[in-house]
């Protein structure tokens, strides 16, 4: 008898309707995308069963690029053209990042963000880099679903400023995502702990990614996720550790110069597979090969890597502690420490955490993973596809003050920092001079009382004030905050309800001429890109087909006269030599001849098995099957 699928009123959306939506953990070192597949968050993996997916891109003659581990492969041969790391330059200027970062590039102060400057493609952004793995991410997941998406939730730091935000969601349009909601990670990583195990009361996320540091205190209780403070460092991760082990192995050989970009790259390499061996193992050698038969080794105990390291892991403490002052939490309050990102495996790390909360860290969760599943149940109820009664309600914060230039230079906050989001706060404010007709208004974030130590976000201005003497008229300045934690104002003359408003666009963040640029040059490239894509399915499904048939002539050849045999084998040779050339459409055509071609024989080999399965059975017997 056949079963309609039939939902319950209220048991949530139609099955046939689910909208398709992800969360992507857009990592400085990896990055995953996950959603839910049978009721259950998972991450979903590449062709080769591999959920991870390095964040690096490697630019090549003629437009191409590689993605992931290819890229990855090549960044110590072509270090100039295979960018890696460049989420700590996400919203970055050359002024924030100088002295900061140790990247092989050279880079261009372009007004509003940092390019990187590659020999065979010219100045790319960061935004563009990001969209490149972005975008086979989304690949990734349309092919896992055979549909294209609703939407995506995509996590970041949350310590990533107005700026490193807006930038992402450049990123994420530039990569053709629909973002439904920028989330930071430990919420994410909350999200997934949380509805996976059940869990509720009070959790500190320890989150030491490829780049950055994020700690959060969040509240769990029936379903609502309450983020009582957060605390970071976007210039502290595991990249740090690596470069700290790569200074050491340095001064030790006694290098005077300073490294080629190559060299550089491969230094670093090294130094970051000796920090994970020494993850498991008591020592590790740092050795690398500078070319021309000359080599380099230096062997490192876990003690030493632990002392050089050190002050690192005390940086990620001062900022626990400043987050449990500002949640008015003590240590011995938190239920449970989770960790997040792969550079939490370090063992100091751990015990750092066990000596300042007296009980170890939660780590029955992949760290990879976790914020990419948490961003994915999220996502699944974004698009409306949560069951009534699953629902849950993230109560986030903004990680930094905002607010406006004020006379002299200083910064009146109207949001303070931990503030939870979505927000909108007023402030009224009057002039400075008689006749005063317009007010410019300056927004800014930081913690700094001067402007001159806070990051300029936008400038605006509100005319048509009617004249009066200073300080008669009222001006109200409304900031809202949204779920991404990305800012617009308002000022509102009160007397005259002359109004201006601004939703804030950093002046790190790519215009909307420059996204609209960058657009029209994906669209150019979509033509290759779809071709490339049609030739590398084109092969996958000749080849299945020719093990296919080989697998079923082996077993049956016996149904195949020498005739049948001999043509069929002759098609399989022609359409194996198209599979190594580049005409997708010869191999296609290939590909269906062959299956028409083989049809009688699939047929002879049903037939045989049909008679076989009924050999020496009754019809009674039969019937009864049936």
């Amino acid at each position: 008898m056949a079963l309609l699928q039939i939902s319950e009123p209220g048991a949530g959306p139609d099955p046939h309707q689910r909208r398709v939506a992800v969360g992507i953990d857009l990592g400085t070192t990896h990055s995953l995308v996950a959603a839910i597949r049978h009721g259950l968050p998972e991450c979903l993996p590449d062709a080769a069963g591999r959920v991870l997916l390095p964040s690096a891109v490697r630019y090549l003659e003629g437009g191409k690029r590689a993605i992931g581990y290819t890229a990855l492969a090549a960044q110590a041969e072509d270090p100039e053209n295979t960018i890696v790391s460049v989420k700590r330059l996400m919203g970055r200027r050359l002024a924030d990042i100088a002295g900061r970062e140790k990247l092989p590039y050279r880079f261009e102060d372009r007004p509003g963000m940092v390019a990187i400057a590659t020999p065979v493609a010219g100045e790319k952004t960061p935004v563009e880099v990001s969209a490149e793995i972005l975008a086979a991410l989304r690949q990734r997941a349309e092919d896992t679903f055979d549909a294209e998406l609703y939407g995506a939730v995509i996590t970041v730091p949350a310590y990533f400023d107005d700026a490193q935000r807006q930038a992402t969601k450049d990123a994420a349009k530039l990569a053709g995502l629909n973002v439904l909601r920028l989330l930071n990670e430990p919420t994410a990583a909350a999200v997934a702990y949380g509805l996976d195990k059940q869990s509720e009361g009070t959790f500190l996320i320890y989150d030491l990614g490829g780049g950055t540091f994020d700690v959060s205190i969040l509240r769990l209780s029936r379903g609502v996720f309450e983020v009582l403070a957060t605390a970071g460092d976007t210039h502290l991760g595991g990249d740090d550790f690596d470069a700290a082990l790569a200074k050491h192995a340095f001064d030790t050989w006694g290098l005077t110069r300073a490294l080629s970009p190559t060299g550089q790259a491969n230094l670093h390499a090294a130094a970051r597979s000796a920090k994970e061996q020494l993850t498991t193992m008591d020592t590790a050698t740092i050795k690398v090969n500078w070319g021309c038969g000359f080599d380099s080794s230096l062997d490192v105990s876990r003690e030493q890597f632990t002392a050089l390291t050190q002050p690192l892991v005390d940086r990620t403490l001062t900022a626990v502690k400043r987050a449990l002052r500002d949640a008015r939490v003590k240590p011995d309050e938190i239920d449970g420490v989770v960790l997040v990102g792969g550079a939490t495996r370090m063992p100091h790390v751990r015990s750092a955490l066990l000596a300042h909360f007296g009980k170890p860290p939660l780590a029955d969760m992949n760290p990879d993973e976790v914020v990419a599943l948490g961003a994915a149940i999220q996502a699944d109820q974004l698009a409306g596809n949560s069951k009534t009664g699953d629902e849950h309600l993230l109560l986030d914060v903004i990680p930094l003050s905002l607010g406006l230039e004020t006379m002299g230079g200083l910064v009146e906050k109207i949001i303070p920092r931990n503030s939870t989001i979505p927000v909108a706060k007023a402030q009224e404010f009057t002039t400075f001079k008689d006749g005063q007709t317009a007010m410019a208004l300056h927004v800014v974030q930081g913690e700094r009382e001067l402007v001159a130590d806070c990051r300029s976000l936008a400038r605006f201005e509100l005319r048509g004030i009617p004249p009066m003497v200073a300080g008669a008229a009222r001006i109200r300045v409304t900031f809202q905050v949204d779920a991404d934690g990305l800012l617009s104002v308002s000022a509102t003359e009160t007397t005259s309800d002359v109004r201006a408003d601004i939703v804030v666009k950093p002046s790190y963040g790519l215009g909307d001429g420059e996204i609209a640029s960058m657009l029209q040059s994906a669209f150019a490239a979509a033509g290759s890109d779809m071709q490339a894509r049609a030739l590398a399915e084109a092969r996958v499904d000749a080849t299945a087909l020719i093990a296919a048939l080989g697998n079923a002539v082996e077993a049956d050849r016996a149904l195949l006269s020498d005739s049948e045999h001999a043509a069929l084998a002759s098609q399989i040779a022609h359409l194996r030599q198209l599979t190594e050339g580049g005409d997708h459409r010869a191999i296609v055509r290939a590909t269906e001849a062959l299956n028409v071609a083989s049809t009688e024989f699939a047929g002879r080999r049903m037939d045989r098995a049909v008679r076989e399965a009924l050999a020496g059975r009754t019809i009674d017997s039969i019937e009864k099957i049936v």
